[in-house]
Parts: structure tokens; sequence; C-alpha cells
């Protein structure tokens, strides 16, 4: 039986926020343990610390796989929300139907791209000899299910901006659950290695994406993917995408600076390095992931009261938002600065590895306090249909600083590794600053002056004609 839909008009705001979050921060939570368990299994086979460092040079694939799907699924979903606040449901359904559609498109040809080229793609990744078949037996298994992928995160989305997000928690934990009982079956039962990680990993996702599909085209959901707009329409996927393009930067960057990351820290670390940044980038996960989920919790509210003019709504849900993620991140920072062993015990117990790792997330994550301010004002933008600025922001912290410190910062340390991982701290708080100002001029000059606000033109699809 499906949920109660909240009243995103008229509930006030903070429970609204938190009823809206909590199950899709639960469901990151356990989202969390569906990204990291393979690597929490791998790092326990045999040579776990060599295939933990052939996964961690896959990963910036799987994640630009997981960008396309934020592509589509982040860009529609905010639209769909505005047009619900509008009053125009047919509306809503043409932009959750062709967003369905685009996604279908865009796996098979990942799909085809990634297995044709992924021999010399893993080299340019930062493979090694000793590291490359792992990779290869890996990435072989797991692209054969990207269409499930694309479906279960692109299309999750749009559950969650009904308000349905106990519905949309339930598609992670699905997979999740899956994926945790297969591991060990495939893995060591089977034999299975590194192949079996990745063959649970498309199974459960596979599971996931009946579970979306089954939800969308039932009675239970108010929106429905419609036959009649399955033809993608210029107009739509334009508008979809312009929006879609900050958190896919947001996500495929990321892939980009683990490549940088990887390379640079073969270069001066080798493989014991990689192994350490493969479980950096995992940790990563682990502590944005419910930052994402309140952002995602609140677009909703922020997107549908944006569109029903209701500007103290949006004003109120903002300020809950940015609050919340700050004491978050400032307490995960606490953590990872006093306590960074328990964090490296979870995925590898080797003394070397446990060594250099436990050294390296006192330095990388040394600016992460500041990152509450930053995503939440980013996700703002986009809940707001304020494309153009959100793409900067996403693109300042990785690439305009992140990437290029990356390969700078070497130079001018005496310790190499150290100074390609200070880059990291040094390009979170300069983001979170510029993002935190830039939202702050925004604000003053259109949120605060209710009168004034209007979406950009031809993102929301409005009956306006902007």
């Amino acid at each position: 039986m499906v949920q109660n839909k909240p009243d995103l008009r008229n509930d006030k705001v903070l429970p609204l926020l938190f009823k809206l979050s909590l199950p899709i921060i639960m469901a990151q939570l356990v989202n969390l343990l569906y990204n990291v368990v393979d690597r929490i299994y791998i790092g326990r086979m045999a040579n776990g610390e060599i295939a933990m460092a052939g996964v961690g040079v896959a990963l910036p694939i799987i994640i630009i796989v997981a960008a396309f799907s934020g592509l589509i699924g982040m860009g529609g979903a905010p639209l769909v929300a505005i047009k619900m606040g509008e009053g125009d449901n047919d509306g809503a359904e043409k932009i959750l139907s062709n967003s369905f559609v685009t996604l279908i498109i865009i796996s098979v040809i990942l799909t085809s791209a990634i297995i044709l080229f992924k021999s010399k793609i893993v080299w340019l990744f930062g493979a090694s000899t000793t590291t490359v078949g792992y990779t290869l037996d890996y990435l072989t298994i797991y692209m054969l299910g990207t269409i499930s992928v694309q479906i279960a995160l692109g299309m999750n989305p749009f559950i969650n901006t009904q308000g349905f997000t106990k519905i949309g928690m339930k598609t992670v934990m699905i997979g999740a659950v899956a994926n945790i009982i297969l591991d060990p079956i495939f893995i060591f039962g089977l034999n299975m290695g590194v192949k079996g990680a990745a063959l649970a990993t498309v199974i459960a996702q596979t599971l996931s994406a009946i579970w979306v599909l089954k939800f969308l085209i039932s009675g239970e959901s108010k929106l429905k993917i419609r036959k009649a707009y399955l033809i993608p329409e210029f107009k739509i996927m334009k508008s979809v995408i312009a929006l879609g393009i900050s958190p896919f930067v947001m996500q495929s960057t990321e892939s980009l600076v683990l490549i940088s990351l990887n390379n640079m820290l073969m270069l001066h670390g080798g493989d014991l390095a990689v192994s350490a940044m493969t479980i950096m980038s995992s940790i990563m996960q682990m502590i944005l992931l419910p930052v994402v989920g309140l952002s995602n919790g609140a677009q909703p509210i922020i997107s549908y009261n944006f569109g029903a003019r209701q500007f103290d709504r949006v004003q109120a849900a903002f300020k809950i938002l940015v609050k919340s993620a700050l004491c978050y991140t400032v307490v995960i920072y606490t953590l990872l600065m006093t306590l960074p062993h328990v964090f490296v015990l979870i995925f590898n117990n080797d003394p070397a590895l446990l060594k250099i790792a436990t050294w390296s997330i006192r330095i990388y994550f040394a600016g992460i306090f500041a990152l509450g301010v930053q995503i939440s004002c980013q996700m703002t933008f986009i809940a707001l249909g304020k494309a153009r600025i959100s793409i900067l922001l996403a693109l300042l912290r990785k690439v305009i600083l992140l990437i290029p410190l990356i390969f700078i910062l070497p130079h001018f340390c005496e310790n190499k590794p150290f100074g390609v991982l200070l880059a990291a701290p040094i390009a979170d708080i300069t983001a979170s600053i510029t993002t935190g100002i830039c939202f702050a001029v925004f604000y003053k000059k259109k949120l605060s002056l209710t009168k004034e606000i209007k979406p950009e033109a031809g993102l929301t699809l409005t009956h306006s004609g902007n």
C-alpha cells in the first residue's frame, strides 16, 4: 500500500522536510552498503588490497554511468515538481515519459562504447600490470547491467519528487539487500572473486529497476509513464538536460578527480596508495550521501512551492536544509580527524594499508566540514531551476580547483603524496565559501524580493511560454 501523499503546499515546512528527507536518507544509508559492500568483501579476499585497487580503477567508469542517470533524473524531477505545483500534471507526465526513453537510449550507447574500448580505458584510468585483470573482470560484467542502473537511479527521483519517498527508499533497499545477500555467495561460495561482486550488483540493480517501473506504470503513482509520450521531444529534453547538467557535472567530475588521483598516487605511492584512495572514495560516499539525501528531500518542497509562488516556504526549507547539512558535516569532520583508523578497518586490516590510509584521511578530508554549505546551496539552485549558476559552481570545486591542484601541488611539496591529497581541502573550503557568497547574493536579490522571482526561461516549461 502506498504512503499518504504529503501536502507540499500546506504542511508545516520543518516536519515536512524531514518526513520527505528521512526515507531518502535511510535509503542513502542503505545505498552506502550497496556501494561499498563489494569493496568490503573484496578487501577480505586473498590479495584483497590489490583487488581493491583494481576495482578502484573501475570506479571512475561506474561513476560516469551513474552520472548519466543523474543527468536525466535530477534534471527532470525538479521540472516535474514545478509542473505539478502549477497544476499541469499532463506536462509533468510528458517530462517523465520522455526522460524514461532517453535513459534507455543512453544505456545502450554507454554499454556499447565502454565494452568496445574498455581495454584502452582502464590503462588511462590508472591500472597497473598487477591490477588490470581485476579491473577488467569487474567492469565487463558490471557494464552488462547499465540499463538497470539507468532505470533504477534515473527514474527513482521521479518517485521522490511526487512525495513518495518511502517508495523511493524501497527502490534502494531492494537492491541493497539483494546485493548484500548475493555478494558472499558469488565471491566466496562460488569462488567468482571480483566477477561475483559485479554479478551481484547487476542482479541487485535489475531488481530495483523492476520495482521502479512497476510503480510508475501502476495506479499508485500520481504520474505515470504514458505510451503517447514515449517519443522524446526536443524542447522537453533540452530543458531536462539543461537543468540536469549541474548534477551530471557534480557526479562525472568525481570520475575525473578519481582518475587524476589514481594516476598521481600510482606515480608517487604505488598500488598501496591507490588502495587507500579506493577506501577514501568509499568513505566520501559514506559521509556525503546523507547530505545529498537531505537536499533531495528538500527539493520537492522548494520546487513545488517555487512553481506555486509560495516563496516564504521556499525560504524556510532552504534555511533548515543548510543548517542541518552544515551541522552534519562538522560532526563527520570531527570523527574523521579523531578516529580515521576506524573507517579504514571497515575495509581492510592490512597494517601497511592501515598506516597509509589513516595518514591520508587526515589530509584529504581536512576541508570536509565546509561541504554542507556547498552542497545544500548548489542543490537549491537546481531545485529553483537555476541551471547556469549551478553548473558553474559544480565546475568550480572539481574542475577549476581540485584537478589542477592535484597536478600542481606535488611540485611544491617534498612529500609528493601529501601534495596530491592537500588539493582536496583547499578546493573544498574555497568552493564552499564561494558558493555560500553566491547564494547569499542571489537570496538577497531574488528570494527576499518574492515578487521578482521568475524561473529561468526555457527551464520550467511553464504555460506562459518561458
